[in-house]
């Protein structure tokens, strides 16, 4: 792997398959016509509206903008249009109906822009620009989308004549020689003036004295004050700029008179601002807000939970995101310990929210409940491939082009986005629907997976001798790469390095649904069925291909918690159902094998994922050989890894295999904060892994995983081993074997952490609380295996399995004398069990060591002499 650069063998055929030749399809648009009805009442209501812009416009012509964001139909509503919608179940579902609740509406001002819907639709007399939207403003135009705007701009607002006048604007506050604290609200204040009203007002700050100024806020209402919370980028030169937009979109802006101070607040381990953890990709207000995932259900939901779209999406850790209390609790810890590193978790946790520039303060405070709605559909189907490819979208070339902050990797939530709502993106050329389609060949690829699934920590980059050092503080990183950053998650470079990332994949049908070969995250996480992928008329396609949009992974407890927390924002059937699928996978993912060497026990775990196994985030993650030994009555005589369910304790005997990766810090960074050097569950310190012996996955190769950072700790496996072996001395009175694999997605010792170091708030009790009354985040059964003890082989001394020299050397002193059994343990010499070795045992012994390989006292299978 060179940097990420290189495409991979299992994703380049699929980006063929797509070809150039479906770029004549990226403009097409179809649309339901379920809802043209509702379209037919408006016209009929006001019918001399018919051929105005509010009807049609040349680039979308027959559009649905009256009521829709989107000029296509479908997504988020506009006010006028969720006006029509509120009002549509109140009256008969027939033409007049519809037609009464349109008629309903027309003493209303749904935008807001102090001009009801009849004189907004028919008054021609008083105003020059007449019929205007009733539901676009200027302070709203920015969420329309398949439109040319410039078409529909003069149209909003009803408006007497051509107002060229920008509006008065005085900024008060910060105007200069302040000193404001960062992630601390300060209440920005402000006075705009304009004869045709002010649609909205923008908020910008400049940190370089008024060289270039930078959007964090927009549309808000003149209110004349604004709480805003400085971001952590320490400076002197500080200016701000208040715009105003009126009705007529003339602007008007004042800016800060004298530069003022951003001074970081006190507090944190390391020292650390939010430039440490800026990384490429599309930044705040950088592009358009994204649509809530219900929106996209009247399509693709609530018609088949066994195979659309929004009823598995429901039920996946993907969509709970933003509610986990787990990554809430943790994300505390991180800003704690490092000041403004909770930023690197909100870009994929709360995407709506960072994008909308209400990642700060860091901790997610300022973030709005319709944030809250996890990794949805049209963040995922916006994404645009980082690295340009001329098999990819035409129009990328412009997106990549217009970034200001341009990077070519993937991972650490370094999405770029689709500046353009409405336009969703897919791997399908025929696919038919209410919006636009654009044919992606990255939404086949992996990569599009990595870009939340591998995750590095930007304060620590690798030096020359291959030790993660803190990088400059204050300052990004100056490679962003998973194979120069500090890991953290490594499961797209394990992925990436492994036999899955090949032309054929590997044989697994347990995963792909209708694919017997998997190769890429998709065909295992989003597995292919037989189904259509939405329902409207016409009717779509139904596919064997249909990616099945549940993203399963190894989560079975805190779904369950999520329904008693959150019992009106989930949907707990999804999430049942997202249980079930998830204990599949867990069962599925490894292969356990127990065999009898003599007296030891052999255990084998074999990884059947295309990743490390457990993998992922590591804290508290784990997977153990639970073991137990029992005599001829089944009374337990021994157990290693026993897990007590009361308590939550794994046991650390002697001989227990811990499936597990431990971070911590080393020698030079231990110190810096004060604590010794070894594992710590302090991630965004951590710059060392302690150990780390979880199963490589197919095609493992050390070199490859060490150069992301993903090599084995404390532990060996040999190029191309993708399974563990594990022996146990086997008691000498046991009679069977119980071997169970369990899997655990957090532990005691990580939830008691996230309580005992919490300073800030109540977010680790909470979690503590959680853990501690709903089960104990208790272990999965991932297989189990049980076995009969043969007995043992008499004349085998040092319990191999075989008779040979090696128990000759030992025979000696077990004929020493009457007792001899019970001091030196040679029952195996006992051939007549008289409970003495003699003589007699003597040629006895002399048979089984130069008898026949198939003789009586030789065991079966054995080398012999």
């Amino acid at each position: 792997m060179v940097e990420n650069l290189v495409r991979s063998a299992a994703q380049w055929p699929r980006c063929l398959t797509v070809g150039l030749a479906t770029a004549a399809l990226l403009a097409a648009t179809t649309r339901a016509d379920g809802r043209a009805n509702i379209r037919q009442a408006f016209f009929d209501v006001y019918p001399a509206a018919v051929g105005t812009p509010i009807e049609t416009v040349p680039s979308q012509l027959n559009h649905c903008g009256v009521c829709h964001y989107r000029f296509t139909g479908g997504g988020t509503r506009n006010p006028y249009g969720i006006a029509v919608g509120n009002a549509l179940p109140g009256f008969p579902n027939t033409d007049q109906g519809r037609r009464d609740a349109i008629l309903s509406l027309q003493s209303a001002d749904q935008d807001g822009d102090g001009f009801s819907t009849l004189v907004e639709v028919t008054d021609v007399i008083n105003y020059g620009n007449t019929p205007t939207f009733p539901g676009l403003t200027p302070a709203n135009i920015g969420s329309v989308s398949n439109v040319t705007v410039s078409e529909i701009q003069d149209y909003l607002v009803p408006a007497a004549g051509a107002d060229t006048t920008p509006p008065s604007v005085t900024l008060s506050y910060p105007n200069g020689g302040e000193t404001l604290t960062a992630n601390q609200g300060v209440t920005v204040q402000w006075t705009a003036t304009d004869a045709s009203g002010i649609a909205a007002v923008n908020l910008y700050l400049s940190l370089d004295g008024g060289a270039n100024f930078t959007l964090v806020a927009e549309n808000l209402a003149n209110s004349g004050s604004h709480t805003w919370f400085p971001a952590n980028r320490p400076t002197a030169t500080a200016r701000f700029r208040a715009e105003a937009i009126d009705n007529a979109l003339n602007a008007g802006q004042d800016d800060s008179n004298n530069a003022f101070t951003i001074a970081s607040p006190p507090g944190g381990i390391a020292p650390t601002t939010l430039r440490d953890f800026d990384m490429p990709g599309t930044q705040p207000f950088e592009t358009a807000a994204f649509d809530p995932p219900a929106n996209c259900a009247a399509c693709h939901g609530n018609y088949d939970p066994q195979v659309e779209p929004y009823f598995n999406w429901q039920g996946s850790m993907m969509a709970q995101a933003s509610l986990d209390p787990l990554f809430a609790a943790n994300m505390v810890i991180a800003n704690q310990d490092a000041p403004d590193s909770g930023d690197l978790c909100l870009r994929c946790h709360l995407s709506n929210g960072w994008m909308r520039g209400r990642s700060v303060p860091t901790d997610g405070s300022a973030m709005l409940e319709g944030d809250k709605f996890g990794l949805a559909c049209d963040l995922c189907h916006r994404l645009v491939d980082p690295i340009a490819d001329p098999q990819n979208p035409a129009q990328d070339t412009a997106i990549l082009a217009a970034l200001s902050f341009p990077g070519t990797w993937f991972g650490n939530g370094m999405s770029v986005i689709d500046p353009t709502p409405g336009t969703p993106r897919g791997p399908f050329a025929d696919a038919t629907g209410g919006h636009n389609v654009i044919v992606s060949p990255f939404h086949r690829e992996a990569a599009l997976c990595g870009t939340c699934h591998d995750v590095s920590n930007p304060a620590f980059e690798k030096d020359i001798n291959g030790n993660y050092v803190p990088n400059a503080f204050d300052a990004p990183a100056t490679n962003f790469a998973a194979t120069h950053l500090a890991p953290v998650e490594r499961t797209y470079s394990e992925w990436f390095n492994s036999e899955y990332n090949t032309l054929q994949g590997v044989y697994a049908p347990q995963f792909g649904g209708n694919k017997d070969y998997v190769a890429t995250c998709q065909d295992c996480h989003l597995r292919d069925v037989t189904g259509k992928g939405a329902n409207f008329d016409p009717q779509p396609p139904t596919r064997t291909d249909l990616p099945l949009h549940d993203m399963t992974g190894g989560s079975t407890w805190l779904p369950g918690l999520l329904g008693v927390l959150y019992p009106a924002n989930v949907n707990t059937n999804a999430l049942q159902a997202g249980i079930v699928r998830a204990r599949y996978m867990l069962q599925n993912a490894a292969e356990l094998d127990a065999v009898q060497h003599g007296r030891t026990l052999k255990v084998t775990v074999t990884n059947n994922t295309g990743h490390k196994l457990p993998t992922g985030y590591p804290e508290g993650r784990r997977m153990w050989l639970n073991v137990r030994f029992y005599d001829a009555e089944g009374e337990l005589l021994a157990e290693s890894g026993a897990y007590d369910t009361g308590t939550g304790v794994l046991s650390h005997d002697e001989g227990v295999k811990i499936y597990d990766v431990e971070p911590g810090m080393d020698e030079n960074v231990a110190p810096l904060v004060g604590v010794p050097p070894g594992p710590s569950f302090h991630f965004v310190l951590n710059n060392k892994i302690f150990k780390d012996n979880r199963i490589p996955p197919r095609g493992f190769a050390n070199a490859a995983f060490a150069a992301f950072g993903g090599a084995p700790v404390g532990h060996t496996y040999a190029d191309g081993q993708y399974w563990d072996d594990t022996e146990y001395a086997i008691p000498p009175d046991a009679s069977s074997i119980g071997v169970t694999l369990y899997y655990q997605s957090t532990s005691k010792e990580f939830v008691e952490f996230l309580r005992d170091e919490n300073t800030t708030n109540t977010k680790g009790q909470e979690m503590y609380d959680l853990w501690n009354n709903h089960g104990k985040c208790p272990p999965e059964v991932m297989a189990t295996v049980n076995i009969g003890v043969l007995p043992p082989v008499p004349g085998d001394h040092d319990g191999d399995g075989d008779v040979d020299l090696d128990d000759y050397a030992e025979f000696p002193a077990c004929m020493a004398g009457p007792g001899g059994l019970l001091a030196t343990g040679c029952s195996a010499f006992d051939f007549d069990g008289d409970d003495d070795v003699d003589l007699n045992d003597y040629m006895a012994f002399q048979f089984a060591i130069s008898g026949p390989p198939d003789g009586a006292l030789r065991m079966a299978g054995g080398p012999g002499l």
